[in-house]
């Protein structure tokens, strides 16, 4: 089991920057794939970011390309979304996810986070 818990949710205004952190405990997340998803009020969960184990390999949804930035940190088990020039369409829940194989797709994800709330004001 992998227990994954996101911080680092809150409002902020359009433009501004936000990082969120995903803690992992519970077997190591040497074999996992990492990603990020959100979800807004009436929509699907979406896929935004994953990175590969070893960082190396990492995809982004176009919605968010050149303005987020997803990495990881194996040695502290820790995932973070770095989340520049928000937009009042990020607003959503953001969730962590680990998954193995790789993959970018919600219904193939392994293990999910409990959530963190991001709202973006105009």
């Amino acid at each position: 089991q992998v227990q994954l818990v996101e911080s680092g949710g809150g409002l902020e205004q359009a433009g501004d920057s936000l990082r969120l952190s995903c803690a992992a405990s519970g077997r190591t997340l040497s074999s996992y794939a990492m990603g990020w998803f959100r979800q807004a009020p009436g929509k699907e969960r979406e896929f935004v970011a994953a990175i590969s184990w070893g960082g190396g390999r990492t995809n982004y949804a176009d919605s968010v390309k050149g303005r987020f930035t997803i990495s990881r940190d194996n040695a502290r088990n820790t995932v973070y979304l770095q989340m520049n020039s928000l937009r009042p369409e990020d607003t959503a829940v953001y969730y962590c996810a680990a998954s193995t194989p790789y993959n970018t797709a919600p219904s193939k994800v392994n293990y999910w986070g409990q959530g963190t709330q991001v709202t973006v004001s105009s």
